[in-house]
């Protein structure tokens, strides 16, 4: 089933869970067959993946926060580019906290079924982080 504004809304729920650190959310949100073209190194499928990820992120930066710049949307697939902010506070890919402010950009495209993320392909300035975090 295709429906664009509960896509949407899934969206923004998933955006919400990373922004609270609801990260259980993503049971209900994500396919337990979820493919991620564009996985953080060591990251596993499905919901179990994203809750690991978004975990070691809330870590290394508590106050992480994303921001969705601007979405379009059809029936199946949401893409937006967003801004990514937080401060470093914990440990980040095996280095210790800075306590520096990180802000970059992003684009992600998401594609659902029946309300559930399947599907997603995106891409952060991790460059972009490292060398604000003074690491790279």
């Amino acid at each position: 089933m295709f429906d664009k504004k509960t896509n949407i809304a899934s969206q923004e729920a998933f955006g919400e869970a990373v922004n609270t650190g609801d990260l259980g959310a993503f049971d209900q949100l994500v396919a337990s067959d979820a493919v991620d073209h564009d996985p953080a190194p060591g990251q596993g499928a499905g919901p179990e993946g994203f809750k690991s990820f978004f975990s070691e992120m809330r870590t290394a930066f508590p106050d992480l926060h994303v921001e969705v710049e601007t979405l379009v949307a059809d029936d199946d697939q949401v893409g937006f580019a967003y801004t990514l902010t937080g401060t470093h506070n914990g440990p980040f890919q095996g280095h210790d906290a800075t306590g520096k402010a990180i802000k970059v950009r992003g684009m992600q495209i998401s594609k659902f079924a029946d309300g559930k993320l399947i599907e997603r392909w995106g891409s952060s300035d991790e460059l972009g982080i490292m060398t604000q975090l003074g690491l790279a």
